[in-house]
């Protein structure tokens, strides 16, 4: 009795080609390894991230920058009484690339020189301030924060954040994060404790100070040394966590999603009001059909005149 043949396998009767894989199993295949996928992407890409500070000179801008990133980011200009302040409108961006365990961030910061110096805000948020804050939370997120809070009390940091969070709400400004962007009940919860704790107080350094035992980052007094890092002297580390550890993604995400798309409307619906000139879009939608665009309209205009071309012979 013959023994059973077996068939020969389609992996074996081949010889394999270089342009076809090899008939092996390469692994878990699933679809959460797009995960691995966006990783790597983003590890090759890198990430980008803008911040805009503004405030008056003197009050820290560049060492809070520079304390957010551990990083030379911004080169602070000492203020001399004696010599005026320039007046000037322009905008002063910088640009720099950081690296850290492999993944890059090209970080830009743009400054507002001589925003209200000439205005006293002693007691409360200015009438240049709230203007300010109406137009531009329609634009980006704004998270405001109180400079140099180790030159208040904690008594006059609370009673100076509650004054700042009723203007805020009097005045309809929305400041990051959003309620209306909450989406589910643990981003509720979350939001909410970081907005009863807006505007944070802060306190930028960058030197470090030796503090039983250990080098931390400060601000040396003749009282003592301000930690940065230390919740019980400053919320700096809450404004470093809402910027970079929870909601740095979400920020970018709101930008392009909501507020680059409105601003875009916003610019559609200004150009639609203007006389009509080449490569005009109608916005306004046509009865029973899509929009209109120059090339639709091309070839509306080419059929209208075929149709002519027939009825004439």
């Amino acid at each position: 009795m013959e023994p059973m043949r077996q068939s020969p396998s389609p992996c074996s009767s081949r010889p394999s080609s270089p342009r076809t894989l090899p008939c092996e199993t390469l692994g878990y295949v699933g679809i959460d390894a797009v995960l691995d996928q966006l990783k790597i992407k983003a590890m090759k890409m890198g990430f980008e991230f803008n911040i805009m500070v503004v405030g008056q000179s003197g009050l820290g801008k560049s060492t809070m920058v520079n304390t957010l990133f551990k990083s030379k980011i911004w080169k602070s200009t000492a203020l001399d009484l004696e010599t005026p302040i320039p007046q000037t409108l322009k905008l002063q961006a910088v640009t720099h690339i950081i690296e850290e365990k492999g993944v890059k961030l090209k970080l830009t910061v743009t400054d507002t020189p001589g925003f209200g110096d000439q205005i006293n805000n002693d007691k409360c948020l200015r009438p240049l301030d709230i203007e300010f804050l109406q137009r531009l939370s329609q634009t980006v997120n704004v998270v405001p924060v109180i400079a140099r809070a180790d030159s208040l009390t904690i008594e006059e940091r609370e009673s100076f954040r509650r004054r700042i969070q009723h203007n805020l709400r009097t005045h309809c400004i929305e400041v990051y994060p959003q309620k209306c962007f909450d989406e589910d009940i643990n981003d509720r919860i979350l939001n909410s404790k970081i907005r009863d704790r807006i505007p944070f107080a802060v306190v930028g350094a960058d030197r470090e100070h030796l503090v039983n035992g250990r080098c931390v980052l400060g601000r040396k007094t003749k009282w003592g040394i301000v930690e940065v890092e230390n919740l019980a002297h400053c919320e700096f580390p809450l404004l470093r966590d809402l910027l970079i550890r929870s909601h740095l993604q979400d920020l970018k995400d709101v930008t392009h999603n909501v507020h680059y798309e409105n601003y875009r409307v916003c610019r559609l619906n200004e150009s639609h009001q203007l006389p009509r000139g080449p490569g005009w879009v109608n916005l306004t939608p046509t009865p029973g059909g899509p929009p209109a665009t120059p090339q639709t309209s091309k070839l509306r205009q080419q059929a209208q005149d075929d149709s002519e071309d027939d009825e004439e012979c």
